[in-house]
């Protein structure tokens, strides 16, 4: 196997009793580091450090390098590879991050800076004693807003909070208001959110996720692949998607689609083109048979309730004898 390694000069957030909470890798870089690494860079965030005694942290410099391959054992490690992510050098599901939710501290994000969970009572009387106002707190959690750390070119974001850093999102991505980006998830192409990408999930070129729309962040059953969405694709207002779909797919608006959810392959023109070949009644299947697959319209019958999938395009859709039943 071949090694990928990164590297990066950052600046990290490091609390009195010497916990990181943070790290700033402004140009990480996909490759081996060089021996004199980049100098300019460190001169300019070597003037940066300093002592913050409101927040009880001070700011210092980190080199790190890294082995793709490999999950990340620090916390410089874990945000070395969420910069790498939100850079737009590696795509998501390419590298390794196991553990890397356990290696992030949970931290105090605020106006005035990361700050440790712990006594935070007493540093925000701090804060509003050296800031001479309060000083607002914009969540507590593991990851902070990826806009805070990386601006990706080419995209628009209509609430920060909701794009976590370690997104990928692609040149003409709009996420909007009410649109979510977990990291290690994102899109590929000039794709509209306006619903939950979760973490490991990713949109193809021209796809939009609706409102309120959601997407599941491990695969709910069927061959164990990650739920995705390929090009061109819709996720109606308030569906949901469990199993990977191809090109050119539609979830009506409402319609969440697990892999258990049982599904009629409704014939058009007479016939329904599957694997076995063609048939004039609707066979019952799985959705996780069609996992994968391109050209297919998923509904729900407004009479019978029951969850159709139908041909988009005039092409056939193709599914899996293996798990097809009556």
């Amino acid at each position: 196997m071949t090694t990928r390694s990164a590297w990066g000069l950052g600046l990290a957030t490091v609390t009195d009793d010497g916990n990181t909470l943070d790290v700033w890798y402004p140009r990480p870089v996909l490759g081996e580091a060089p021996d004199d690494g980049d100098a300019d860079l460190l001169a300019t965030l070597s003037s940066m450090e300093r002592r913050d005694p409101a927040r009880g942290v001070h700011t210092t410099v980190v080199r790190t390098s890294a082995d793709l391959d490999d999950a990340p054992q620090t916390v410089a490690g874990a945000y070395l590879r969420l910069h790498m992510l939100s850079h737009r050098l590696v795509r998501p599901n390419t590298i390794n991050l196991d553990g890397l939710f356990s290696r992030l501290p949970n931290v105090v994000w605020t106006s005035a800076g990361p700050c440790a969970v712990e006594n935070f009572e007493a540093t925000r009387i701090r804060l509003q004693a050296s800031l001479g106002r309060p000083a607002q707190v914009l969540s507590v959690d593991k990851f902070p807003r990826m806009t805070d750390y990386v601006l990706p070119s080419g995209v628009r974001i209509g609430d920060a909070a909701n794009v976590r850093l370690g997104a990928y999102l692609s040149e003409g991505t709009t996420v909007m208001h009410g649109g979510f980006v977990n990291y290690n998830a994102g899109t590929l192409g000039r794709s509209m959110v306006e619903g939950n990408v979760a973490q490991g999930v990713v949109v193809g070129d021209g796809s939009d996720i609706g409102g309120g729309a959601s997407t599941m962040g491990l695969p709910s059953g069927g061959d164990g692949r990650r739920v995705a969405l390929g090009e061109r694709c819709l996720l109606g207002a308030n569906s949901g998607l469990g199993i990977p779909l191809g090109n050119d797919c539609v979830v009506e608006a409402g319609l969440f689609v697990t892999a258990g959810t049982r599904v009629s392959l409704m014939p058009q023109g007479g016939v329904v083109p599957g694997s076995h070949g063609l048939f004039k009644e609707p066979r019952v299947v799985a959705a996780s048979a069609l996992a994968g697959a391109s050209n297919v319209l998923f509904r729900r019958n407004s009479q019978s309730g029951a969850v159709e999938a139908l041909s988009r395009g005039g092409k056939g859709i193709e599914f899996d004898p293996q798990t097809a039943s009556r």
